[in-house]
């Protein structure tokens, strides 16, 4: 290897310098040290340093503790270390000149090696000073290397240098960082003389443990006790303890204390990210507002916070401030932006966003890269997400993680997945975040050998017993309706958040075991875990499941109790809850009450008044929400078509058809199902026909539909050849077909085709016949006067019957005057519906016709005597536009 001297000769123009150097006295170290300190470039150095080998200067100490100290600012380490090599039993000085230049370097390693051989090695003669340690225990804390550090405070205390304020501080800054808090607490309260540093380090490795409280105590007795003004690193080190503390009142107490003194913009900042994260962008903003020159750390500050508390809008009219005022962007405030143009799915504003980043050549930073991928997807231009991100360079596993979860998030899970595969055939291992980010696709794919795959590969890497992981394996397995599998997870939670509870609350809800979902719920109620909105959704909707208006009122005061029921989600499932639970008022009277009425409160009072019956109210729903400036939805035209259909007006059905189409809805299956219902139900076969014809995505529902159409205008030979059809095309026979089939020979009084599609639906299909199938078949049979049959059926039934059942009965026993097994099926409607007056009227009716006026008018006596009142009959009748109802 060649020396310094030979070394330094390769470089060009090497003496150029000399003049300049030997205008100093070749006798003034502090001339040569001076000369040293002011070399602006690397090159100027070496110059100064041949210039000085030449001179004979290669063996003073304090001459070559400049130079590794100037060579190291330049980042030519291996330069510093020539200089030390080349020197001969270095002192102290000079070994602590060269570990601190491996610190500088971002080489700890180095420094603690460069440690150890300065005390194992017996030809050095030299003792460690405190400067040593201050050094070697920065190094341990840049590796978080407790084992290190512990053996080098060994080494502190023998010495007797505990005390030393330098030393004490790196001390408590290595356990801190480490997560060591007794032992850094020991250490500071040992400490004689404590400045404004140690506190500080104190201070922030509270801030960051779980006993952040302990944080807020410590920083009073700093002032208090300690008698140590806080400065600018002070309180951005309190800041984390506030934001876990989620206290507004402490946030203020700090807020007051900067505002009386003259704090930086940095502190400012701080307590913008701090009432942010506590959810108060109210006062974040007026802070903002507030200061005279906001820099751009504190217009990202601000966007940051906005686009945490979900405010996307707020975000990208900051962004266009910034603009319009030609300030300086950020990564910070670019990100935000991106992340605001995503949620909103506002592509032309992403697109905007995106020529900034061009313009401000941020595309080739991952950190920016990334979320422009996301904002793609999250706007459905997945052919755009995927170029830029195969052609990102440099993909890291957080790029692949978040683009496997902005893919998933947007509803593109068969590409999240092939991704996850991707990303492991190019090397990379999935991490936790990986994993809770492919978790969902395949819970929605249910795709369950691979997410049981990956909850494998968790346990296998030890990650399984992270939160996140936990909580997205049992939204999985509930998914995958495993809830044996979800339970276990479930129960192995060390803590349980509120996410996890939610996922099974809302599953169970979703399936309509609303009994199990208020059990999770009673249980939840039982830990000191707090209800969120997401919770009271799924509860919600359980009670919806179980229409239990008194249990569904209970709930509601809970909701208002904690202060949900301004959750727009909250209020419309609430709303959603009283129309299914038969309570249309309070449905009604929510909705009065409801300030911001969004589309999908529309959407749900309109299903409501369908729901219950009041169909006329529902079509006026439908018009009033058009002239409120709404856009109705898929949902809205799904709610109303029903509503048309029970009024058979075709006028109004055309209208919405004609909306359908105008608005591109025609092409959904779902929408095109509910045209074909809606066109049998007024009679129109021959426009269900054609409308069915239309259908590209036929599904099971479709076909049954088009085949009920037939059944219900009695179009028999159609229907059976229909069914044919279905057969035919593979199509999968279900027991809604079934009751189609028998509801067409019911109204044709094919007594014998109606056995055979009865006997055909257990025999062939194994399909087990539901209370419907038996309720038409009883009001068959009854018609045809077969009475003994009727009974022997009903008898056999593998399931208690219902009032569809006994009410076809009785209606079979009105027909043929039967008053003894019309007063048997009365007794058991009365039992099963007592509430319902028209059992009542038919045994009247049935009464009057056998001459038993006594036993009619005493019946009429029960029902006044009940509260049983007959509601008047009434009718429909269009005019124009327009639906009159007349009572009869």
């Amino acid at each position: 290897m060649p020396n310094t001297h030979q070394m330094l000769n390769h470089h060009p123009a090497l003496y150029s310098f000399s003049r300049a150097f030997n205008n100093y006295p070749s006798n003034s170290r502090h001339h040569l040290i001076n000369l040293i300190s002011t070399c602006k470039t690397p090159t100027h150095l070496l110059q100064t340093h041949t210039q000085l080998i030449t001179s004979g200067f290669t063996q003073d100490t304090f001459i070559n503790t400049h130079l590794i100290e100037s060579y190291s600012l330049f980042k030519k380490i291996n330069l510093a270390r020539l200089v030390f090599n080349a020197t001969p039993n270095p002192s102290i000085m000079l070994w602590n000149s060269m570990i601190k230049a491996h610190i500088r370097s971002k080489q700890p390693q180095e420094a603690i090696i460069m440690y150890n051989k300065m005390i194992t090695n017996d030809s050095f003669t030299v003792q460690p000073d405190k400067y040593t340690y201050t050094f070697v225990l920065k190094a341990c804390t840049m590796l978080l290397d407790i084992e290190e550090g512990v053996l080098l405070h060994e080494q502190i205390g023998k010495r007797g240098l505990e005390s030393d304020v330098f030393i004490g501080t790196g001390l408590v800054d290595l356990y801190c960082k480490c997560g060591h808090l007794v032992r850094a607490r020991q250490v500071f309260d040992k400490m004689p003389e404590r400045d404004v540093v140690v506190w500080n380090a104190m201070v922030a490795g509270l801030s960051q443990s779980l006993d952040f409280d302990q944080a807020i105590e410590l920083f009073r007795s700093m002032q208090l006790r300690g008698g140590v003004e806080p400065n600018s690193v002070s309180l951005l080190n309190l800041f984390p303890a506030l934001h876990k503390l989620s206290s507004v009142r402490l946030c203020k107490c700090v807020h007051g204390y900067v505002t009386r003194r003259n704090f930086p913009n940095t502190v400012m900042n701080g307590l913008i990210d701090v009432y942010s994260k506590c959810e108060r962008m109210d006062i974040a903003y007026r802070i903002f507002e507030s200061m005279h020159e906001p820099d751009d750390v504190s217009w990202g500050t601000l966007m940051a916070g906005f686009a945490l508390n979900g405010c996307h809008y707020e975000v990208l009219e900051l962004f266009d401030q910034m603009k319009n005022n030609n300030l300086n962007v950020n990564i910070v405030s670019v990100v935000s932006a991106l992340s605001a143009a995503g949620e909103t799915k506002d592509l032309v504003k992403g697109k905007m966003i995106h020529e900034c980043v061009k313009k401000n050549k941020f595309d080739s930073d991952i950190r920016v890269s990334t979320p422009l991928i996301t904002m793609y997807a999250k706007c459905g231009e997945l052919e755009k997400a995927q170029r830029l991100f195969h052609n990102l360079s440099g993909k890291d596993m957080v790029a692949w993680s978040a683009v496997i979860a902005a893919f998933a998030q947007s509803g593109y899970h068969e590409e999240a997945i092939s991704l996850f595969s991707d990303m492991q055939y190019a090397g990379f291992k999935p991490s936790i975040i990986t994993l809770v980010g492919v978790l969902p696709a395949c819970a929605e794919l249910c795709v369950t050998k691979l997410g049981k795959s990956v909850h494998g590969y968790s346990i296998k890497h030890d990650m399984v017993s992270d939160i996140s992981i936990e909580t997205s394996l049992v939204s999985m397995y509930a998914k995958f309706e495993d809830f044996i599998s979800a339970m276990i997870v479930f129960d192995r939670m060390f803590h349980k958040e509120v996410v996890a509870w939610n996922a099974l609350i809302n599953r169970y809800a979703q399936i309509g075991e609303a009994n199990l979902a208020m059990k999770m719920f009673c249980r939840l109620r039982l830990t000191e875990v707090r209800p969120d909105p997401g919770t009271v959704v799924g509860v919600v909707s359980a009670l919806a499941h179980l229409a239990d208006l008194n249990l569904g009122a209970s709930v509601h005061a809970l909701v208002t109790k904690h202060g949900f029921e301004s959750d727009c989600h909250v209020n419309n499932a609430v709303i959603d809850m009283y129309s299914k639970s038969r309570s249309l008022s309070s449905a009604e009277r929510l909705f009065g009450l409801t300030k911001s009425q969004d589309q999908v409160l529309w959407n749900v009072m309109i299903g409501a008044y369908t729901r219950n019956g009041c169909a006329q109210e529902s079509i006026s729903m439908f018009h009033r929400m058009k002239s409120e400036g709404f856009r109705p939805s898929l949902v809205t035209f799904v709610n109303t078509l029903p509503a048309v259909a029970y009024l058979a007006a075709v006028k109004e059905g055309t209208s919405l058809h004609g909306s359908i189409f105008r608005m591109g809805f025609h092409s959904h299956t779902i929408i095109l199902n509910g045209l074909v219902d809606m066109y049998s139900k007024c009679g129109r076969v021959d426009l269900s026909e054609a409308v069915f014809n239309e259908i590209n995505e036929k599904d099971t529902v479709s076909w049954n539909v088009m085949l009920a159409g037939y059944a219900l205008n009695g179009s028999v030979d159609c229907a059976f050849g229909f069914f044919s059809c279905m057969q035919d095309n593979l199509v999968e026979i279900d027991p809604v077909s079934f009751l189609s089939l028998l509801s067409a020979c019911r109204h044709a009084g094919l007594l014998k085709e109606g056995k055979r599609v009865f006997n055909l639906m257990k025999e062939k299909h194994n399909i087990e016949p539901k209370l419907e199938h038996y309720a038409c078949m009883v009001d068959m049979l009854g018609r045809a006067g077969l009475f003994d049959e009727t009974l022997r059926l009903i008898e056999s039934m593998q399931v208690e019957p219902d009032g569809g059942v006994w009410g076809s009965l009785l209606g079979a026993c009105q027909m043929h005057g039967n008053v003894k097994l019309a007063e048997l099926a009365l007794d058991n409607l009365v039992r099963l519906e007592p509430r319902n007056q028209a059992h009542y009227v038919v045994l009247s009716s049935i009464y009057a016709q056998s001459g038993r006026w006594a036993d009619a008018r005493s019946l009429r006596l029960k029902m006044i005597e009940s509260g049983v009142k007959k509601t008047p009959g009434c009718s429909w009748v269009s005019e124009k536009r327009d639906l009159s109802l007349l009572n009869v």
